[in-house]
C-alpha cells in the first residue's frame, strides 16, 4: 500500500531514529533491527508460552471452531491447568527488547505502544488455529499507580491492537480493587498471594459466554494474568486468552 503524501511529508519534517540502534528510520524500530531481534518464537506451550522442554506425553487440544488443528501444552499446564486458555506473545523479554518495555512503562515513550501492537497482531495472526477474542480487556493499574504514571501501558497497547484486529476494546471492563505492590518488587514465592483478589469485573454481562483477550506489556510469572483470567471465568467467560508483547523466559520468572 502506498504511503500517503501527508505521512511522507511528516517523515521528512520530523525524521525519527530507531529505538534500538539509533539509526534513521521512518518508524519506531528500523527494519534491520526488527528482522534481527524480533525472531519468530517456536516450540512453546500454547497455554502458558513457556518452552516445551520435551514433547509432552500427551496432547491437550486447543481447537479453533474453523478447523481441527491443535497445539501442544506443557506438562505443568496439563497437570495444573491455569484459568486462561492460551497465551500469545510477540517476543521474549530479553535484551535489547526488554529495554523498550521499560521505556514504555516507566519513561512514557508512548510511540512504542503501536509498534508493540503491530508485532503482537502478527503473532496472533500467525496462530490461525486459535480463535480471535470477542473483546479486549487491558490489565488495569491500581488507582495510585495510574495517578503516579499518568497512563496504563497495557491500555496504550490495547487501543491500536483492537483497531488492527477489528475487535472491540473495553478499557474499564476490569477494575483493580486492591492497590497491590508491584509484582516486580515482590519475591517469586509471594506473587500469587500479593495479587490475590485484586480484580473485579465492572460489567459481567459483557463477558458471559464470550472469549476475552487480556492485553498486557509483559508476562513474567503469570500470576497477574492468572488472577484476572480467574475473575473473568467466575463471571462466565467461555474462554480467556493472554495477549502480551513480551514473555519472560522461565529462568527469570521462576
Amino acid at each position: 500500500m502506498p504511503v500517503p503524501l501527508s505521512s511522507r511529508l511528516l517523515q521528512l519534517l520530523l525524521p525519527s531514529s530507531c529505538a534500538l540502534c539509533g539509526g534513521g528510520c521512518a518508524g519506531v524500530v528500523c527494519t534491520p533491527c526488527r528482522d534481527h531481534f524480533c525472531l519468530p518464537v517456536t516450540n512453546r506451550c500454547a497455554r502458558c508460552a513457556n518452552p516445551l522442554l520435551s514433547f509432552p506425553r500427551k496432547r491437550e487440544s486447543i481447537l479453533s471452531p474453523q478447523n481441527n488443528s491443535h497445539e501442544s501444552t506443557c506438562e505443568v499446564c496439563q497437570s495444573y491447568p491455569p484459568s486462561y486458555d492460551a497465551t500469545i506473545f510477540a517476543v521474549d523479554y530479553t535484551p535489547p527488547l526488554d529495554h523498550l518495555v521499560l521505556q514504555l512503562k516507566f519513561s512514557a515513550r508512548l510511540p512504542l505502544a503501536p509498534w508493540f501492537a503491530e508485532l503482537l497482531r502478527d503473532a496472533i495472526l500467525a496462530r490461525p488455529s486459535l480463535p480471535l477474542p470477542d473483546l479486549l480487556c487491558p490489565v488495569p493499574l491500581g488507582p495510585a499507580r495510574l495517578v503516579e504514571r499518568g497512563y496504563n501501558q497495557a491500555l496504550e497497547i490495547a487501543r491500536p491492537l483492537a483497531r488492527l484486529l477489528g475487535v472491540a476494546l473495553h478499557p474499564a471492563l476490569a477494575l483493580r480493587q486492591l492497590d497491590t505492590r508491584a509484582q516486580s518488587g515482590v519475591s517469586p514465592y509471594e506473587r500469587a498471594e500479593n495479587i490475590r483478589g485484586a480484580f473485579a469485573i465492572a460489567d459481567p454481562d459483557l463477558i458471559e459466554g464470550r472469549h476475552v483477550g487480556l492485553v498486557d506489556d509483559v508476562m513474567t510469572s503469570g500470576h497477574t494474568l492468572e488472577e484476572l483470567a480467574a475473575a473473568c471465568k467466575r463471571f462466565g467467560a467461555a474462554r480467556v486468552s493472554n495477549l502480551v508483547f513480551a514473555r519472560t523466559p522461565p529462568q527469570r520468572s521462576l
